[in-house]
Formats: C-alpha cells, sequence, structure tokens
C-alpha cells in the first residue's frame, strides 16, 4: 500500500487527511473520509463512523503506531474508495509524514568518495568505515512533492541527495541488525537538501549541519509498505533537472548495510514509530558529484523504483534571512 499526506480547505483553513495513493488508477483515496463511509456500510451510525475514522487517520504517525490495526483499517476503507477518491492531479501533496525524530546517514561508497573529494576537498574520514553515523534534522521544513522549495540567499550550490527514507512502524531499542527491518514499516523518497559551500562553513565548528540542511528536508511522495517492496538492493533511481537526466544510480555497494543503519540509530536509543532515517545519499545522487548545482526556477525531480517520484520545483527568486551574524574578532591570532 501506498500511504501519505494532502491538504484539503476545510472550514477552519487548510487541512491534512492521510490517503492511500493508486497512482495505477490516477487517484488517491481520502482514508477517513473512506473508513467513515466503509463502517456505515457495515451498520455503523454516521456519528460513530466518524468519530472511528478521525480517531484512525487523523494523523498518519499516530496510524502507525496502532500496528496492524491501521494497516486493517486502511484495507477495510478501499471498499468505499470509489467514493472517496481525488484525481491524482489535483491532490495537494504534503511531506509523507512528520517524523518524530529525523536522522540521515552516510552508507554508500561511491557517494562518500565522490563528496569527500568535491565537497571537502580530503580523502573520506576513517570515522566514516567506524561506524555508520548520522545526524538529526529540522522537522519544521518538510516539503512534499510538488511544493516549491525555497534557495535561500546564502548560497551558490544549492544540491539534492537522492535518498531512501526508512520509516519505522514499531517501537524498538538495541535492535540487531538481524530483526531491524522488523521494525521499519515502509520506504519513501528522502531528500536530505543540502547547501554546499555553507556545509563547508559550518563544518570546522564542530556541531554538524546547520543552515546547510535544515531550510528543507523533501519526503514522498508517498510511504510504500515493505509488503510492496521485498528488499531495497537493486533498487534503481534517477535525477532529472527540467527534464534533462542529470544520473542515474542503483541501490548498492554500501558500507553499512540498510539493517545495520537502523539498527545502530536504536543502540541506546529508541526507535519511535514515524521515524524517519535516510539511507545515505546513492552513489551520484547529489549534483555535488557531478559538479552541477540548482538554480531559482529549475524543477528537480527525483525517482526511485518501486515507489515513484519526488518532484520539486525551486523558487525563482532567493530567500533573504532578516538577521545574519557579522563574524567577531578571533582572539587566537598568531602575533
Amino acid at each position: 500500500m501506498k500511504l501519505g499526506r494532502i491538504a484539503v480547505n476545510g472550514p477552519d483553513g487548510e487541512e491534512l487527511r492521510v490517503i492511500a495513493a493508486e497512482p495505477e488508477n490516477g487517484r488517491v483515496i481520502d482514508l477517513k473520509r473512506a473508513y467513515a463511509l466503509a463502517l456505515q456500510k457495515g451498520g455503523a451510525t454516521v456519528e460513530g463512523s466518524r468519530h472511528l475514522a478521525h480517531a484512525t487517520f487523523r494523523d498518519l504517525t499516530m496510524g502507525i503506531s496502532t500496528g496492524d490495526f491501521f494497516l486493517d483499517a486502511a484495507r477495510r476503507a478501499l471498499n468505499a474508495a470509489d467514493d472517496a477518491s481525488i484525481p491524482l492531479e489535483q491532490a495537494q501533496f504534503r511531506a509523507a509524514i512528520k517524523p518524530p525524530v529525523l536522522r540521515d546517514s552516510l552508507t554508500f561508497n561511491g557517494h562518500i568518495k565522490n563528496f569527500f573529494g568535491n565537497v571537502m576537498k580530503t580523502l573520506p574520514s576513517r570515522a566514516v568505515y567506524e561506524r555508520p553515523g548520522f545526524f538529526k534534522g529540522s522537522t519544521a521544513t518538510l516539503y512534499g512533492t510538488n511544493e516549491t522549495i525555497p534557495y535561500p540567499s546564502i548560497t551558490e550550490k544549492l544540491d539534492y541527495e537522492l535518498e531512501i527514507g526508512y520509516i519505522i512502524g514499531k517501537p524498538g531499542r538495541n535492535v540487531t541488525p538481524d530483526n531491524a527491518f522488523d521494525h521499519v514499516f515502509g520506504i519513501t523518497i528522502f531528500n536530505d537538501w543540502s547547501l554546499r559551500d555553507v556545509q563547508v562553513q559550518e563544518s570546522p565548528i564542530g556541531m554538524g549541519a546547520q543552515h546547510s540542511k535544515d531550510f528543507a528536508y523533501g519526503i514522498g511522495p508517498w510511504i510504500v509498505t515493505l509488503d510492496e517492496i521485498p528488499t531495497v538492493i537493486g533498487l534503481e533511481g534517477q535525477v532529472r533537472v527540467n527534464g534533462e537526466v542529470w544520473s542515474n544510480t542503483r541501490v548498492e555497494d554500501f558500507i553499512w548495510t540498510p539493517e545495520e543503519t537502523v539498527s545502530y540509530v536504536s543502540q541506546f536509543d529508541g526507535l519511535q514509530p514515524g521515524d524517519l532515517i535516510g539511507s545515505g545519499t546513492m552513489a551520484f545522487g547529489a549534483g555535488a558529484e557531478l559538479q552541477r548545482f540548482l538554480q531559482p526556477g529549475d524543477v528537480l525531480e527525483l525517482e526511485l523504483e518501486g515507489v515513484g517520484v519526488l518532484r520539486s520545483p525551486i523558487a525563482a527568486e532567493k530567500e533573504t534571512p532578516t538577521w545574519w551574524p557579522e563574524p567577531q574578532p578571533f582572539p587566537f591570532e598568531e602575533a
């Protein structure tokens, strides 16, 4: 099943609805509405059906946390799909999920070599090969397919990163690689947007990525449950900008496997339903590897086999900050 979120107009403004996507039929199904209708066909009252449907499909993260009940309810809702569908082209998608915690990893050999060589101008760090490191990102700047991505004025090197997003379905702590994917609900396309020149400036601070990452994260177009994706190994990916193919890539050549990546995150920490763990960028899945960067007004498309296309128009005008710091005197200058 393909699950995600769209925006609809409600009496109090924009409302988010959990949907099942059927791209092959050119439609999405409003699961809250469909479930209420399906329950009414089974004898429920209008008021009772709407109450249960709201509780079940009000929020995708909370729904996932209810385990098998959620998917069983979604399947039942599809019995009323014809009466609760929206044409795919009319759906206003938002980020497929708002994760409680967003983490991103670094696991693909090809990207690691290209990133360190082209961006950091060094050989890959030994630490990358000693443990599957990750950083945590903001959940205040999530974008879905067809949503416009801001272009910060502090950069000349706006970059994308084609990754798999592993969506956690079951809580866990200190899980092993052998059972790590028992805790994964599904996968999506994850775009770890980057400002490459700002990233170089932030790195020496030693606090990890800041504005070079947290200005935008792409998640979508929807989440595909694992019963539709027996394995992520070998999935094909493609990057297109303004319709031009910039690169083709494939899920292969790991330093750390998907199972090891999820397991490592859980050590001394907890996995929560709805958490997103980025796979790390696939080889040639970023513009920095090609020395090609996005410009205002460009349209980026990231495609992943078995999932779909995450389409991201770039803002035509750059966004300027309301305040920016002036460098302070450095007290350690050599005489």
